[in-house]
């Protein structure tokens, strides 16, 4: 059995899904801050198979512990934390409380269970800003322009110290780039609380009408139309590279690196054409200042996946919108049901 923790989130559920579909079982601990028990359902009809579901939060060691003795686990792959640049900077010590000690007391857990395989949801943010394109496993980690990708690299250098204390570790931490995108099927997709901290999530609730514009954060950077370059990459194709992940470390152990992305990089203002084609119509936007924290450009060099894992980007830009528009189009809400309006009731004046 494989614990899923922050299962029940964007990445997790579609990594639940994942694994069920390869014959896993799975049980996810999620606290729902930012995630919704209504994807879980939604993972179950698709597969027609059962998740068993924790409610609780990764910093609470007494209900890891009870994890470990109520669930035959073998394995362990950590989402469980906070992903908002922009938040990070507002909030450092609720980000490195969550990311870092809620890593520390997981491993606890884990070492005291004596499960020892653990795949990390890490981010391609510990790079900092790269001075090379394309970013190699071995390039720098650098110093993170923000708390979120500071946690990251905390979490990381914590888990490599352990690895290299103990050699029953098996670890594998994935830097990924940014994940878009929606299951095929409409079902599950990303659905952020407030208003939405990265790109594609804030075009399409402007899309279907529950945000005016798009803010643009910044048009003076140094790239070729002055917006941010990223990496986007299928969610799909990124819970499937968590698959392959767990699969190689039964087989490796240490820590082991890798990049998944497409190696690919779009600007915010090819993002938007793009998106304006899916939706056959103009998106509204407009340029604010820079956000604190965000860096010129970011993409992958996904060649250690490939050699090493087999892994590789399938799906295109084209798909990765098509299928978001899709699930944002059939929940125009998210996982939320929409809001009623009051029923009319009839007052009779009789006597």
């Amino acid at each position: 059995m494989i614990l899923v923790t922050g299962g029940a989130g964007y990445i997790g559920s579609h990594t639940v899904l994942e694994l069920l579909e390869a014959g896993h079982r799975v049980v996810v601990l999620d606290n729902l801050c930012n995630s919704s028990r209504l994807a879980l359902e939604r993972v179950e009809q698709l597969t027609g198979k059962r998740v068993e579901f924790v409610l609780g939060d990764i910093l609470d060691r007494d209900l890891l512990e009870r994890v470990f003795r109520d669930y035959p686990i073998e394995a362990v792959m950590h989402f469980a934390g906070l992903k908002a640049v922009g938040e990070s900077v507002r909030e450092p010590l609720h980000y490195y409380e969550t990311n870092v000690g809620g890593s520390i007391a997981l491993c606890q857990a884990m070492r005291s269970a004596g499960v020892y395989k653990l795949v990390f949801s890490s981010s391609a943010t510990v790079y900092g800003e790269s001075v090379s394109m394309p970013i190699r496993e071995d390039c720098p980690t650098g110093i993170p322009t923000n708390p979120y990708g500071q946690s990251k690299l905390m979490a990381e250098n914590v888990l490599k110290g352990l690895a290299n204390s103990d050699p029953c570790w098996s670890i594998g931490l994935l830097r990924y780039f940014n994940p878009i995108g929606a299951h095929p099927s409409g079902r599950i997709g990303e659905d952020p609380n407030g208003i939405p901290n990265n790109l594609l999530p804030y075009m399409l609730q402007v899309a279907v009408g529950r945000l005016k514009r798009l803010s643009i954060y910044g048009n003076d950077y140094p790239t070729a139309d002055g917006t941010g370059v990223r990496d986007y990459i299928h969610v799909v194709d990124l819970a499937k590279g968590h698959l392959k992940a767990l699969e190689r470390l039964d087989r490796q152990q240490g820590v082991s690196v890798w990049n998944l992305g497409t190696g690919q990089g779009y600007s915010v203002l090819q993002m938007v054409r793009a998106f304006e084609e899916v939706i056959g119509r103009p998106l509204p936007h407009r340029f604010v200042a820079r956000r604190p924290g965000d860096i010129a450009q970011c993409w992958a060099d996904p060649g250690k996946a490939l050699r090493e894992l087999g892994w590789r980007a399938e799906r295109d830009l084209h798909a990765m919108l098509s299928d978001a528009w899709r699930w944002q189009t059939q929940n125009p809400d998210g996982y939320r049901e929409p809001a009623r309006k009051p029923e009319k009731v009839k007052v009779s004046l009789a006597s």
